[in-house]
């Protein structure tokens, strides 16, 4: 006990001390105006040093993904420095691969800005916006799932591929001092790009969600930035098998509608995971949908039914009933979206099935 207790504090103070450092380095050092130079020339900023790319960037409107708020907890604000200008931190080994380490691939939340960089970034990125938007409407779905849609304002509109996510800005509330930002998928049609909706889950502690949840109110306004992402449908499959559970349903709807829409030549099964009736969402629109277009069916499971759910589906881990309902790869792909555990529980049923790697695209959270 007296050992744990030992490599805890000195764990808590190694954190305290590396705060310490950092709070220092940013007052007691003036490092004057540096200038990020992003990709070959196609933009360049000039910035007060000492902040991290991140934010640093997003002071000139140039959003990276980033869905912790750059606590380093996501791993999603990655960036090619063009020179080293520093050795990896402890706090970016865990999302970074040694190829990647190797190629100069780093977090933009994790370093500072001390002179003059050149950096390598997605495209896309350059053309992400910040928008201004309305919540036009606040729907309950589960217990602990809620709707929003939000109309944009400022811009007007927004062009997005299904599956795609944005970023949306927490503000004060009760005692919570910190702004965040927070990713949320866009669970939407591309075909409407004057509002979005969002399917939220309330992660309990969660500020973000906790703030959408209980705070926030039709006729509220909101600061969201985006499209970000690269789980969107691709080319190549005539049999497209689709996997969630819970929020994870959030962008795998739009794909769905915006195949119908386009009406695309493609056959696809949905299966939606769930432990019991209380957990469904959009079951009837899913089987409306099912009744009105033959290329789609859609199959939800409850893992853990109870006599009073009067369930009368599939039941199982939603892993076994795919496996059960599709056993020829041949021209498929799959998209899951959903919990890191069903990610990897899906990933291996979907290899014994055959459907290679090359073919599976999905979404932690």
């Amino acid at each position: 006990m007296s050992v744990f207790v030992t490599v805890l504090s000195l764990s808590s103070l190694a954190t305290i001390l590396a705060a310490l450092v950092s709070l220092a380095d940013y007052h007691l050092n003036d490092y004057g105006v540096c200038t990020i130079n992003i990709n070959g020339g196609t933009r360049t900023v000039d910035v007060n040093g000492g902040s991290s790319i991140l934010s640093s960037l997003a002071k000139h409107k140039i959003f990276i993904p980033s869905a912790c708020g750059g606590k380093a907890t996501c791993g999603l604000c990655k960036v090619t420095m063009v020179d080293t200008i520093s050795p990896v931190l402890p706090t970016e080994e865990p999302y970074l691969t040694a190829k990647e380490i190797e190629g100069g691939v780093r977090l933009a939340c994790q370093v500072k800005v001390k002179r003059d960089l050149e950096i390598l970034i997605p495209g896309e990125f350059l053309t992400v916006s910040q928008y201004q938007a309305k919540v036009e409407k606040i729907t309950k779905l589960t217990y602990d799932i809620k709707k929003f849609r939000l109309r944009l304002l400022d811009p007007a509109q927004m062009e997005f591929k299904a599956g795609q996510y944005v970023q949306v800005d927490s503000k004060l509330y009760g005692a919570v001092r910190e702004e965040v930002s927070r990713a949320y998928s866009i669970s939407s049609a591309p075909s409407d790009r004057k509002a979005i909706e969002l399917v939220v889950r309330l992660v309990p502690g969660g500020i973000c969600t906790t703030f959408l949840h209980e705070h926030v109110k039709v006729g509220d306004k909101l600061t969201l930035a985006g499209p970000f992402g690269e789980f969107y449908l691709r080319e190549g499959a005539d049999h497209l098998i689709f996997i969630a559970g819970g929020s994870g349903l959030a962008p795998i709807r739009p794909m769905i509608l915006d195949i119908l829409k386009r009406k695309l030549d493609k056959k696809m099964t949905f299966f939606f995971g769930a432990v019991s009736r209380k957990d469904l969402f959009y079951v009837d629109y899913f089987r409306d949908l099912e009744a009105r277009y033959p290329n789609f069916t859609y199959i939800p499971a409850l893992s853990g039914a109870k006599p009073e759910d009067e369930w009368d589906g599939e039941e199982g881990l939603i892993t076994e009933v795919v496996a059960r309902n599709i056993s020829d790869p041949e021209g498929k792909q799959a998209y899951l979206c959903g919990s890191p555990g069903m990610i990897d529980a899906a990933l291996g049923t979907l290899r014994e099935i055959g459907i290679g790697a090359e073919h599976i695209y999905y979404d932690k959270f």
